[in-house]
């Protein structure tokens, strides 16, 4: 059986510790079930016409994601392939909550984690799905925090995947 879940990012490193919190909660209930999982950060397009037209997802996300979190996230798959069905990076830009429930049903998505830690600071464009995702009724949302430490040497590097939280 395979189960769809979003997951909201901002597409850093940090915020890869929601899926690996995920899939170790997910391998430790020991059942069949492989999970298509959506990494979701919301982006404006802003109203021009000319950046309606031609903008594209790729160029969306040459902007907001990083080779490393592609890295990371690929590396976190390769630890639980059992688990992982397919990763699917995407972009919300809806601007209405209606538009958000139209999107959860059409994918099929049961689940959604977000991090209240989170938040969308670094592009400009980007905005927190996290008041969408707790109205949405159709979803069952868990919200993850978590402590960081203080002092990290591995902060926004490829590292930073493999530290316990």
């Amino acid at each position: 059986m395979i189960k769809t879940i979003l997951i909201a990012t901002d597409y850093s490193l940090e915020s890869l510790n929601i899926l690996k919190r995920v899939l170790k909660e997910k391998n430790a209930e020991e059942n069949d079930t492989q999970y298509k999982i959506l990494l979701v950060s919301g982006y404006d397009m802003g109203d021009s016409i000319r950046d309606l037209l031609f903008t594209t997802k790729s160029t969306i996300f040459s902007k907001i994601r990083t080779q490393e979190f592609c890295d990371a996230y690929g590396i976190i798959v390769n630890k639980y392939p059992h688990l992982v069905h397919k990763i699917v990076c995407d972009v919300f830009s809806g601007s209405f909550q209606r538009a958000f429930n139209n999107y959860v049903k059409a994918e099929g998505i049961t689940e959604a984690y977000y991090s209240p830690s989170l938040k969308n600071k670094n592009t400009k464009g980007k905005f927190d799905l996290n008041p969408y995702i707790k109205k949405c009724k159709e979803l069952t949302s868990y919200e993850m925090v978590f402590g960081t430490p203080e002092f990290m040497p591995e902060k926004g590097r490829l590292a930073e995947v493999f530290v316990e939280v």
